[in-house]
């Protein structure tokens, strides 16, 4: 079995709705996100004769999905009135709303969908909150060969 990793971080707010605690107020983090892709096969023709994936076509991939969230203020949809999201837009923030609770867990698992919505061999996703505290989603059995 093959790994390739990469990683990309980003600047972003959210909170936790719901939360009894200090995360149920507006914070920021550095969030990084770990990519590892996985295969069995490597390919045996043409310029990526030899690769998994192109580190190239799997950095950019990353990096788009972290450059979408970078300095936003990340909402689970129905978290916020409608009349702080109408101010907030007023004031020109960048706003995302998502529709999951804006954890590392749920973010590790959007990730890795949208990277394999993009037909890329993702074995697991790692997202880091703190440099200390990480969740990571993989799916198990699910692997494919390039």
């Amino acid at each position: 079995m093959y790994y390739l990793k990469t990683s990309a971080a980003f600047d972003s707010a959210h909170f936790l709705a719901g939360y009894n605690g200090k995360c149920a107020n507006i914070h920021g983090h550095r969030w990084k996100t770990e990519v590892t892709v996985c295969g069995d096969t490597l390919a045996e023709s043409g310029e990526k004769r030899g690769m998994l994936i192109d580190f190239g076509d799997l950095k950019k991939a990353v990096r788009d999905i972290a450059d979408s969230f970078d300095h936003a203020l990340i909402y689970e949809r129905g978290s916020l009135r409608p009349a702080t999201v109408a101010a907030l837009n007023d004031e020109n923030f960048r706003l995302i709303e998502v529709g999951f609770r804006p954890t590392a867990e749920n973010f590790a698992r959007h990730f890795f969908e949208l990277l394999r919505g993009q037909g890329i061999a993702v074995c697991s996703v790692t997202v880091y909150e703190t440099p200390e505290n990480c969740a990571v989603y993989e799916e198990k059995g699910n692997v494919s060969g390039s």
